[in-house]
This record gives C-alpha cells, structure tokens and sequence, in this order.
C-alpha cells in the first residue's frame, strides 16, 4: 500500500537557503541534490521564469497571452509562398539573360550554389542529401521557366522594356529568398513526415506548377522531394537552435497552471518560462503542440529542442532521454466534489468497483492510475481541460493528479477538493532536452540561476489566483 506523503504548497523565504525544517527538507532532498548552494533549493511548485528586467535579454520582449501553436499548415504554406516568388523572378532573370546572350543553364555556377546552399541547409537542421534533391529540383524548375521565356522571345520578339540588372538587383532578392526558403523548411520539418502531406498539399503544389506554367507532373516531383526533406541528426543542439534563430518548444497546452491553450492563445507558467530562456539565447520562441501519449515519440523524432509542461522526471522517460535540473516538487492526490471528500481520501476507498476514476490519457496520471487501482471503474477522458468539468457534473467521482493541478482547480471551482492534503507519491517536474550537453548544461545554469530568484515562487502564486 503506498502511504501519502505530506504536502504543503508555497514554500517560505526561509526556503532560499535551507529547508524550513527537517521534514520539509526531506521532502525536497532530490531536487536539491542537483542545486547550487542558496541558489536552488527545490521549493514546492517552484517554477522558473526570468528576471523581469528587459536589459538581460537580446529578443524582444512577448507576454505568454501573445504566445499561440505554430500551426503546421501555415508553415508548409510559407514554403510554397517562397517557392512561388523565386520561379516569379525567373521571367526578369531570363530577361537579363537573353539581352547579355547568355546562357540559361551555369552549371559551375549552380554546383557552388548547391554546395553553399547544403552548408547552410545542414546548419538549420536539414539532412543534406533531402535538400540537396530538392534544390535541384528548383534549379531545375527554374531553368525550365527561363526556357519558356526564351522560346517566347524566340517566336514572338523581345518585349521586355526594362531589364534588372541580374547582379545587383535579382542575385540579391533570390540569395534572400533563398535563406528564408531554408528556415522555412526548417520550421515546417515535423509537417513533411506527417503520412498524408502529399495528398494534404497536392492541389497547392498544382497551383504553384500551374502559375508557373510548369506541368502537374512538376507538382507531384515536387511534393516528393519536400515528403522527403527530412532533420539531419546532430549532437549540437545549440548551436542549431542559434544558427535556426528560434527555439522549438514541445508543449501540450493542457495542463494548467503550466501550459494552457485558451481560445488559440498559451498560457501559464511553463509558457513564460520558455520565453524567457529563448530570450536568453537572442532567439525567438515556437511552440509546437505535443501531447501525453505522443511526448516521447516527438522527442524522439526531434520535434522539439526542449519541452516543458509540467514534465514529470520517471525512469522510463529518463532511460531515452535528457532532463534538466529539476524545477518543481510534487506528487499524485486525489481530487473530487467537496462533498465526497471523505469518502475518497485513500486509495483503498478509491479502489472500489463502486467509484468512477477519470484520467487523462498517456501521461503519469495514467500510469498511476493502472499501476494502484485494480477495481474501480476507470474511464479515460481525452481532453485534459474539460476533465474537471465531468466531476462537477457528477459524470465521474475522482481524478488523481499532480498535487499543484488539484490546487488550482480548487481555487478555480470551489465545489472541488483535494480528498487528501498528502499525496501517493513524490516526483520532480523538469525540462525535457535534446542529447546535447551543452544544450543541457545552458539550461541547468539558467534554471539554477532562476531558481535562486524568488520571482519563480511569485509567478506561480499569481498563476495559481487567476480565475
């Protein structure tokens, strides 16, 4: 039987540097093991965030409502949209091309951009070979557009009135182009290894040959060459993450007070705190939306370079993959109507053919939940945001949970309460981060150095009294 622990839920002052009595040191004793002296003392739901002084940091500033998803779609859409405005420049190309008389193809010329081009590509991330086959397909699209010009001038004259100069005003525009086609292709990785972006994409990529006046065959060349751009793997995470210019952010966007999605905007503690830190590296941020069942499958997949929400530190995540420091205490406590609060305190009144349990699929919730209870009537909701609202309706009778969770949702919905001021278990909540050590060890000196600020205690006091 396992035996709840006691729980308390803001730490003292006195915490900053020492636990405020034995007992509480004990409680916090693992993530203090990993701390700086007076600089972390793993305080409960102690959360980092930074110094709210603009001068430390080289990004400008954004506040957590601004934060939104990336939205894969509009990504995978930039990439046409830069597509399109480099064949667009194709027509003033061969222009100059025909007047200098000179040749379409510049086959030395292509190859030194190619090998220029796969550099910069593999320093945002990209597999080499992946861009290197759809690069040449660009050029080749390219050439093929400046065909139809010449065959045009050919048969009908020159009709061209004005003639940009190809070094001085073209070269630049599609070296531009060019770069910002590479970051796009970047940030829309995760959408070219979705199974059905060929059919998704199919009618835009037919729009862009037909503009072009390239065929549908061109279209579908297309779509496989971008189906295959693929991440090249890596152990320098960081600097990846400044050569890219933004930090990828994996979080869930349901589960309050540390990742909450409301009406399309993020927030929440974990959200700030990912600001923050991309604000330290000079860096934008981007969230991508990951969830409980899928966490580890992203991080494997290089989805994201960090994730943060909520993220309990367990053996079976720590054995493939990386944490930080850990930046928050807690453990599992039962929540209900206030009503049933004696009723179901423990686990053995809980685990009763009688009692209806609702958990969130895929994350430690669930795992708790199938490991301690063998009779109760489980049912698993898939929407973590609502779930509290199936208590308060009577459709379920408990949900286990983070202690810090069960806190704000008693605050948020009085008619709930936490049946239990102890909890079942007690684990540490940390980053999730890419196998690069010095990725890992920026993030440990950053989270340390945060957590020797009291801001961290003080974000989480206000995150817990929204409404």
């Amino acid at each position: 039987m396992l035996r709840a622990r006691p729980s308390s839920l803001l730490a003292p002052a006195s915490r900053l540097c020492g636990p405020a009595s034995a007992a509480d040191g004990a409680r916090f004793a693992r993530a203090e093991r990993h701390a700086t002296p007076c600089a972390m003392r793993g305080l409960p739901f102690t959360l980092t965030v930074l110094f709210l002084t603009s001068t430390l940091w080289l990004a400008p500033r954004t506040t957590a409502a601004q934060a939104r998803f990336a939205d894969p779609a509009a990504d995978v859409e930039r990439v046409f949209a830069l597509l399109a405005a480099r064949l667009a420049l194709m027509p003033a190309v061969a222009a100059w091309k025909w007047q200098q008389k000179v040749a379409i193809a510049d086959p030395a010329r292509e190859e030194s951009v190619l090998l220029e081009t796969e550099k910069q590509a593999a320093a945002l991330g990209i597999e080499a070979e992946s861009a290197h086959a759809l690069l040449s397909l660009q050029m080749r699209f390219a050439r093929d557009v400046q065909q139809r010009s010449f065959t045009h001038w050919e048969q009908a004259g020159f009709d061209v009135r004005k003639v940009k100069d190809l070094t001085r005003e073209l070269r630049p525009e599609l070296d531009r182009l060019g770069f910002e086609l590479l970051r796009a292709l970047a940030a829309a990785l995760p959408a070219f290894v979705l199974p059905d972006f060929r059919v998704r994409h199919s009618a835009r990529a037919a729009s862009l040959m037909s503009t072009a006046g390239l065929s549908a065959e061109d279209g579908q060349a297309l779509l496989a060459a971008l189906g295959d751009v693929r991440a090249s793997p890596t152990t320098h995470w960081l600097e990846r993450i400044r050569a890219r210019g933004e930090l990828r952010v994996g979080t869930t966007g349901d589960y309050a007070p540390f990742s909450l999605e409301s009406a399309g905007k993020l927030r929440g503690v974990d959200i700030a705190l990912a600001e923050a830190f991309a604000r330290s590296l000079g860096v934008r941020v981007r969230f991508l939306k990951t969830s409980w069942p899928t966490l580890m499958r992203d991080y494997q997949n290089d989805a994201f370079d960090v994730a943060l929400s909520g993220i309990s530190h367990t053996p079976e995540r720590a054995a493939s993959a990386r944490f930080s420091v850990p930046y928050q205490s807690g453990g599992k406590t039962p929540i209900a109507r206030c009503s049933e609060r004696t009723k179901l305190a423990t686990l053995a009144q809980i685990d009763n053919e009688q009692v209806r349990v609702i958990v969130n699929p895929g994350g430690t919730n669930e795992a708790f939940v199938r490991a301690q209870l063998k009779r109760a009537n489980v049912r698993v909701f898939a929407d973590n945001r609502a779930i509290f609202a199936e208590l308060l309706a009577g459709r379920a009778d408990v949900m286990i949970t983070d202690d810090v969770e069960a806190e704000l949702q008693h605050r948020r919905h009085p008619g709930l309460c936490r049946t239990n001021k102890a909890t079942f278990t007690q684990a540490d909540k940390a980053w999730l981060v890419q196998p690069d050590d010095q990725l890992v060890d920026t993030v440990d000196t950053w989270l340390k150095s945060r957590l020797g600020d009291r801001t961290v205690a003080r974000l989480l006091s206000r995150a817990l009294a929204q409404p």
